[in-house]
């Protein structure tokens, strides 16, 4: 089989096209490209010393060429706690092993920490020798923060800014994992009153109120523990082990802080809920769904009972 060739339009042949670039005017555009890129260019000697850095990095660092070059590199962009690593890596790149493209936090004139992508290369001379190290570095900050608050948001109760049901889940999955756990207690929290709070003063003041809820969850919880909204006004607080006494102690500290009056309807009109907590512990091995359950389910005993001491007959 015969590869065809490319004709015109007319049915002639067409030829490819070329371009010839002299060695001078390839430099040129060398040079020209160096000066135009958005990306930090800074090439430095054996010692670290800066031997070129493009307008790019003078703008980063804040810096004219005339007081870059000839500076040690890691004293310009370097943060204070990575210059031996800098050093390190020179070092190595110039002993002949391959650099290892990587992220790294620089400094910018003003001080502020910015994460740049970095490619390193050695420049050698025609018989091998190196004589120098090129890093081109590009801010992908903003790109980093994007990915962290889109990885937060996958986690996070966008009102109060608690766990969400997923990163609940998560977390006990981990914590009663049969090999890896170590157990974990559950207390179970479900407001009293909040629908009341909604329907006279609306919905903006019971947004209030649970964000106000989860302020007080946070000022509870201890270091390890983590405090998720699992819907609408109910909540649930992980706790590392399984005291079932300190628990319950917990729970009716939750209860305590919940029972204060909240300012959230506006023109000082305080509002008052309860809450309604039940506990449940649960070892390595166990099913998250069932130790939730059962938390739930301590939580709905708690709030029937408070409803027949009030008179009031449980919903079928």
């Amino acid at each position: 089989m015969h590869a065809s060739r490319r004709t015109s339009p007319s049915g002639l042949p067409q030829r490819r096209a070329t371009v010839s670039v002299t060695a001078p005017a390839l430099d040129a555009l060398s040079r020209a490209t160096v000066e135009a890129t958005a990306a930090l260019v800074l090439v430095c000697d054996g010692g670290g010393r800066v031997l070129l850095a493009n307008p790019a990095l003078q703008r980063f660092t804040g810096r004219t060429r005339e007081e870059l070059v000839g500076a040690s590199f890691w004293e310009i962009v370097t943060i204070p706690e990575e210059v031996e690593l800098a050093r390190a890596a020179v070092a190595m790149v110039l002993s002949g092993r391959p650099a290892i493209p990587g992220e790294v936090d620089w400094l910018t004139g003003d001080g502020d920490r910015r994460r740049i992508e970095l490619q390193t290369s050695v420049l050698t001379h025609d018989d091998g020798r190196p004589y120098a190290v090129a890093f081109i570095g590009i801010d992908v900050t903003a790109h980093r923060e994007r990915e962290a608050r889109v990885r937060r948001q996958a986690v996070t109760d966008p009102l109060t800014g608690l766990a969400n049901r997923s990163a609940l889940f998560a977390v006990l999955a981990a914590r009663l994992h049969v090999e890896t756990g170590d157990g974990c207690g559950l207390l179970f929290c479900d407001l009293d009153g909040f629908k009341e709070v909604n329907d006279r003063y609306g919905h903006a003041a019971g947004d209030r109120l649970l964000v106000a809820v989860a302020g007080r969850l946070r000022e509870i919880a201890a270091p390890d523990d983590v405090v998720a909204r699992l819907g609408g006004d109910e909540f649930v607080l992980v706790a590392r082990g399984t005291d079932h006494d300190a628990l319950v102690a917990r729970a009716r500290r939750l209860e305590a802080v919940m029972a204060a009056p909240f300012d959230v309807a506006g023109a000082g009109d305080e509002v008052r809920i309860g809450a309604s907590t039940g506990t449940a512990t649960g070892g390595p091995g166990e099913d998250p769904d069932t130790v939730m359950t059962r938390a739930d389910m301590a939580m709905y005993g708690v709030k029937s009972l408070r409803r027949v001491s009030r008179g009031v007959t449980p919903p079928s």
